[in-house]
């Protein structure tokens, strides 16, 4: 080893300053490394030290339907930090049950029991309208045990398995049995409407049903594309198990005390969609059941008009050169839906006899032209509607034009 004037250098001072230089060189690789390991090798860039924690839920709503109990909230964008989260967080549903204060069962220190979970990757299956939507059932032990309790609900989300966020705001629901699901809702098509007929539901899931004050009729109106089984007899109707595509979303039509609905506001051609939903009362609480079984019913016009009345023929005799003839005429029909009338002339009483029209009359009057002089006609008429539907045979009404020089009946 050489000094800086070039002389060489040995002995205890050679070997020390070799050695403190390796000890620099150990030093400085040990400090690269750990600046590696830990993340800090490109300046600039933040350290995480601390796991995400969302902000708490503050707009969670409950509310009872049929036996569930329908969760509504927003989901968090931010951490506690104000920083936005890399993703979306897991969602973690509490549930506790408290007796109604004032009552005669004793107050509890119940626990929030974890009731849900929902993995960040399935959060989307439960968004609506930039909301979440969760449904928690009520089984049998829930409903039998706290009738008349209040169900206590709070959320947590979770972005990191360290740490979650604080409860949401608390969602509070008195909780009471409702009725079991309507099953045979049935459907009958009239010139009127459409009648539902059904059977009370008896029971709930916690036992014997209360007396029903009220059914709730809901109605939709299915996409002209939905229509009911091809070969299908004209009006009936058929189940499905789930709403089909839907023009017009389901919405209250009416209520009744009994278990039978006429929809008089039913136009025959489109296909509507059927649920009934029955009504029992508790204190402060009237609470509907969940959908009956759906059905789906496309009213197709099949029903005749009521045939015409007051069916008269007159006479008009012959003047000079213009033959006498016959004029038919009725009364004009009451129902809004009438197209024309067809006429009809036999020679037999009882004999329906051929049509004399070609095309539909639209005034309740024909003129028989054609009338042989000396022959004796029987006249009917019918009506007929916009869907093509003929009515039965008037009352007859005869009469003919006599032979020439032949007295004219009075």
């Amino acid at each position: 080893m050489e000094d800086r004037k070039g002389e060489q250098i040995s002995g205890p001072v050679s070997e020390a300053r070799a050695s403190l230089r390796f000890i620099f060189l150990l030093s400085l690789s040990l400090f690269c490394s750990s600046l590696w390991l830990t993340g800090c090798a490109a300046p600039g860039e933040p350290i995480e030290r601390k796991p995400q924690v969302p902000t708490a839920i503050a707009d969670l709503v409950a509310q009872q339907q049929g036996n569930d109990v329908i969760l509504t909230f927003t989901m968090p964008k931010e951490t506690v930090e104000h920083r936005p989260l890399k993703q979306i967080p897991a969602i973690e549903i509490y549930r506790k049950f408290e007796p109604v204060r004032g009552s005669a069962v004793l107050a509890t220190t119940a626990v929030p029991e974890l009731i849900f979970t929902i993995p960040s990757a399935m959060v989307d299956r439960y968004s609506q309208k930039n909301h979440v939507r969760v449904v928690s059932a009520l089984d049998a032990g829930d409903l039998g045990q706290h009738i008349g309790w209040t169900a206590s609900y709070a959320v947590r989300t979770r972005a990191s398995p360290k740490k979650e966020s604080t409860d949401s705001n608390h969602a509070d629901v008195r909780i009471f049995p409702a009725a079991d699901p309507i099953e045979d809702v049935k459907a009958e098509v009239t010139h009127a409407g459409i009648v539902l007929t059904w059977t009370p539901p008896q029971k709930t899931p916690a036992g014997v049903a209360p007396p029903i004050v009220a059914y709730h009729i809901y109605r939709a109106e299915a996409a002209p594309e939905v229509q009911t089984q091809p070969g299908q007899e004209a009006n009936a109707s058929v189940f499905v198990s789930e709403a089909p595509k839907l023009k017009v979303p389901f919405t209250r039509i009416g209520e009744t005390p009994e278990p039978t609905f006429q929809d008089l506001q039913v136009e025959f051609g489109t296909t509507y969609v059927y649920s009934v939903r029955s009504v029992l009362q508790y204190p402060d609480v009237a609470l509907e059941s969940t959908d009956s079984k759906l059905i789906v019913v496309s009213p197709r016009d099949t029903f005749p008009p009521a045939a015409p009345q007051g069916l008269v023929v007159v006479l008009v005799p012959a003047q000079g050169d213009n033959p006498g003839y016959l004029d038919i005429s009725w009364a004009i029909s009451p129902e809004t839906d009438i197209a024309g009338y067809n006429v009809y002339r036999s020679e037999q009483d009882g004999v329906p006899g051929a049509r004399l029209n070609s095309e539909l009359l639209l005034t309740p009057a024909f003129r028989d032209m054609n009338a042989g002089p000396g022959r004796h006609y029987v006249y009917t008429a019918t009506a007929v509607d916009r869907a093509g539907n003929e009515s039965r045979a008037s009352e007859p009404a005869s009469g003919g034009v006599p032979l020439e020089g032949q007295p004219t009946n009075p």
